[in-house]
């Protein structure tokens, strides 16, 4: 009932105030849902599960096609695939990381990629390769300080240079973006967002790292409160950061379908929302019902 009342229309509301509603995914199979409810974009790919359930490394060419076949599924719609998150709880034996006695605070994601270029360069390879065939832009995760955008960033146009030597083609203009889902880069976004072209808030690692709070462990589930009023002023400044600095914001984490927030993250000036596929209905439906002139 809601598709057939809301497919095609923008999540503006009342009174004209537009975001875009982006799906959240894990693998090519979620594309279908994503088509299905009518998402205006991917706000995140999860490109950490190609990886996972394996004992070797994804090649440059399995990565590729995935990676194209999400771009051209989407067309011409942007696909925003994060550079892979591996580490704490998401673990794949083709890496052989060390077992550590705090895996949150230890080595993963854009730790990881940084300390294994061979890797990195790899998937870098397939993604710029991919998007001469759709809308892609590139996300790195789990920044806290400056450098490792600059370090990634070099990374990136070392493979940029390799491409363009050997005359294969990829979108020059990409967007690249980071994830803000530590304290520090919510705390240091003024000066992130001069080096990117958008900020996605991870609300799910924020929160965790915000309130030392592990969320996936039970016992401690009552002392977990994204709601937390330390939570929501670092996604507030981290939004004002970002328009400041004439870059877009979205939030990728789980908050972003938390419907009690939708009206205070729009009035925080939001530009998008990051959810899964069958939250996108709900989501636009509740935007479409909000007056933000009425207080």
């Amino acid at each position: 009932e809601l598709l057939e009342e809301l497919r095609g229309l923008p999540a503006e509301t009342e009174d004209g105030r537009r975001v875009e509603i982006s799906a959240n995914i894990s693998s090519a199979g979620d594309l279908a849902a994503v088509i299905k409810n009518d998402a205006e974009s991917i706000g995140l790919f999860r490109s950490e599960f190609i990886y996972m359930g394996r004992d070797t490394l994804p090649t440059e060419e399995e990565q590729f096609k995935i990676y194209k076949l999400a771009a051209e599924t989407m067309a011409g719609k942007r696909v925003i695939i994060r550079t892979v998150d591996i580490g704490n709880d998401k673990q794949a034996s083709a890496f052989g990381l060390p077992k550590e006695v705090n895996p949150a605070l230890g080595m993963r994601a854009i730790r990881v990629s940084l300390t294994r270029p061979d890797i990195f360069k790899t998937q870098l390879r397939a993604i710029l390769r991919a998007s001469a065939f759709g809308r892609i832009a590139i996300m790195f995760p789990l920044i806290t300080s400056v450098w490792e955008v600059w370090k990634a960033k070099e990374i990136l146009e070392n493979v940029k240079t390799e491409l363009d030597k050997n005359q294969i083609p990829y979108d020059h203009h990409l967007e690249v973006g980071i994830m803000v889902e530590t304290p520090a880069a919510a705390l240091i976004s003024d000066k992130l967002a001069k080096e990117v072209d958008f900020f996605s808030i991870g609300t799910n690692d924020l929160s965790q790292y915000t309130l030392v709070v592990d969320r996936n462990i039970q016992d401690s589930s009552q002392f977990f409160n994204p709601h937390h009023p330390a939570v929501l002023k670092l996604i507030r400044m981290t939004i004002e950061n970002a328009h400041a600095n004439h870059i877009w914001v979205g939030i990728c984490g789980e908050l972003g379908a938390d419907l009690t927030l939708t009206r205070e993250f729009l009035e925080m000036g939001v530009d998008e929302l990051s959810v899964a596929p069958y939250d996108i209905l709900p989501l636009r439906k509740k935007v479409r019902s909000l007056n933000l002139s009425e207080k």
